[in-house]
């Protein structure tokens, strides 16, 4: 279609909208044109249009047929004027011309559905025209840098309303559309249309938008189910150009969607693994998200999800992929101290320890939520609860031998390490009575084995940082020849220490003091003894607990951290 027969257009007639003054115009009820409104509904389709498996309510059109017409004026009389581009250049005239034929054909399609609601072979033609049109639309996404223009357009708009489309195949073409306008490099190519394009949107109400149009989509429809993880790559798109929307999305619905997919009993499907993903990110760093997934029995829904991997594990790399994003989805979660109450109400310790004792693919991402669950001063409960369901004869031989990495286990000796530390760190901090008493008792047994291995961990470590140390040190003394203006503050340099091992370090450390502290005589002596052996020092433990009481992090409030630390500095002075 040439620019000519455009300018030429004239949708069908269609019912006139009554005016105030006019004998059709009823204050006490709906117009002629309302009564058209509410009739566009259909209950049948023809073969070429697929069904839907449930209705969406229609949308409340941004703006009426008549004043659609007057910006399609607009539109044109901005186009008379404007020079003839190469027809192979994607201008900002070109893109008048795009959204021009876009509003016509939209707007033809709506009035068309209006005057024929019970007749779809007569509107069939505007729909497939109405659909090529979103399809050529997607070019676009090559010129981020006329986003503006296309916002001030008001195409956006235009474009969320056929969401709500009767007709789901235009729906879908929406989501393409989208989707392709949001691809995050494309986002990346300009921060002006960037923005432009994601502050339409959300002003738009496009999440909730999205997420109604989801709920109708058929998976076991090919063309439906691209269709929802397009819907969710617009999510992710989204949020990761701005992350303040990971809150707004999950409250408009979203996060109901996605834990509703998750609870769906079917084979596995990709877009499981996707909706793993975006509920990951999306509880990632938003404590309100948090605490709307424990609203929404969210907690619950994940341990069930979990159970399967109890006794099997993945059969694919996908569905590998999904269970770790499930767990990963249970750690953030836990950050919520009323999360944590709900995780320990619906037996998520006794599923963890379960997993931890069947030594499937799931014992990783099990003792990285039992280092979450009973982390800090509100995992007290979970502490003495994972002793009272005997989680000591799980956890130790976990601690005194770390299990071979390979292919299918990913997480590496180092972070096993640490997080077992951390575990047995966390129950001598939090458990009292005769859970602290059953936990002590542990390290003298068989010949206080424990303790040999607290040591030989303590100079693995110890060496490690040694090593990076030094490392650290050399590369001050480099910039500092090269007169190099990147000086490292200390913030940078401890986090690098960190890495090289310095928590699971500090970690053992603790655990050593508390133990020579509180438990048998016999404990002492044996570290001691060992220390010796090695060559070892009880000044390096002290250094680096009094360094471990300085850094305390972010855990508990204010009150608890100064307890603990001074806790820790007594500890030095009986050690």
């Amino acid at each position: 279609m040439d620019v000519e027969e455009l300018l030429t257009f004239k949708p069908v007639n269609t019912p006139k909208r009554p005016q105030d003054d006019e004998p059709g115009r009823s204050d006490d009820g709906p117009g002629e044109y309302e009564r058209y409104r509410k009739m566009r509904r259909l209950d049948e389709r023809p073969s070429s249009i697929r069904k839907r498996d449930e209705q969406v309510a229609p949308p409340k059109f941004r703006e009426e047929p008549d004043d659609n017409r007057q910006r399609i004026k607009q539109l044109v009389d901005s186009l008379e004027n404007a020079p003839e581009g190469e027809s192979d250049v994607l201008d900002e005239t070109a893109m008048k011309r795009m959204v021009l034929l876009f509003e016509k054909r939209a707007l033809k399609n709506q009035e068309m559905r209006i005057k024929f609601p019970d007749s779809p072979e007569k509107f069939m033609e505007s729909e497939v025209e109405l659909h090529t049109t979103l399809t050529e639309l997607r070019a676009l996404a090559t010129v981020p840098e006329l986003y503006p223009k296309l916002v001030e357009l008001g195409a956006v708009p235009s474009m969320l309303e056929l969401l709500a489309h009767e007709n789901t195949d235009i729906a879908i073409a929406v989501v393409n559309l989208l989707q392709e306008l949001t691809d995050i490099d494309t986002l990346n190519e300009s921060q002006e249309g960037s923005e432009a394009l994601v502050d339409a949107l959300m002003a738009g109400q496009a999440c909730a938008l999205l997420v109604q149009n989801l709920e109708r989509l058929d998976e076991s429809v090919p063309e439906e189910a691209e269709g929802v993880h397009n819907t969710l790559s617009i999510f992710e798109n989204i949020t990761e150009v701005r992350s303040e929307v990971c809150s707004d999305a999950a409250g408009q619905g979203l996060m109901t969607w996605i834990l509703k997919r998750l609870k769906a009993k079917m084979p596995f499907h990709a877009n499981k693994l996707y909706a793993s993903e975006i509920l990951s990110v999306l509880l990632q760093n938003t404590n309100a998200n948090r605490q709307l997934l424990g609203d929404l029995e969210g907690i619950d829904i994940l341990l069930q999800q979990l159970a399967y991997y109890k006794r099997h594990d993945p059969t694919s790399a996908e569905e590998l992929e999904m269970m770790e994003n499930l767990f990963n989805c249970l750690c953030s979660s836990l950050v919520l101290p009323s999360n944590r109450d709900k995780f320990l109400k619906g037996e998520g310790l006794q599923l963890m320890n379960l997993m931890l004792r069947e030594k499937k693919l799931s014992r990783n991402g099990s003792l990285k939520v039992l280092d979450h669950a009973m982390s800090g001063p509100d995992g007290k409960d979970n502490c003495n609860k994972f002793v009272d369901i005997l989680g000591l004869r799980t956890i130790f031989p976990l601690f005194m031998k770390t299990p071979p990495k390979s292919k299918k286990r990913t997480m590496s000796t180092e972070e096993h390490e640490e997080h077992t530390s951390s575990v047995i760190a966390n129950m001598l901090r939090n458990c009292r009575g005769n859970q602290r008493t059953r936990l002590l008792t542990k390290f003298a047994e068989n010949d206080h084995e424990k303790i040999d291995r607290l040591l030989e961990l303590h100079f693995k470590y110890l060496e490690k940082m040694e090593k990076a140390d030094v490392a650290i040190d050399e590369d001050l003394k480099r910039k500092r020849q090269e007169d190099s203006d990147e000086e490292e503050d200390e913030e940078s340099v401890f986090l690098k220490r960190l890495d090289a091992g310095l928590f699971t370090l500090q970690l053992i450390d603790y655990i050593i003091l508390e133990i020579c502290c509180s438990g048998q005589p016999s404990i002492k002596q044996r570290a001691l003894q060992m220390l010796n052996l090695r060559g070892g020092s009880t000044k390096t433990i002290k250094h680096i607990m009094r360094e471990y009481a300085g850094n305390l992090g972010d855990l508990g409030d204010k009150e608890w951290r100064t307890q603990m630390q001074q806790h820790i500095l007594n500890l030095v002075d009986k050690f």
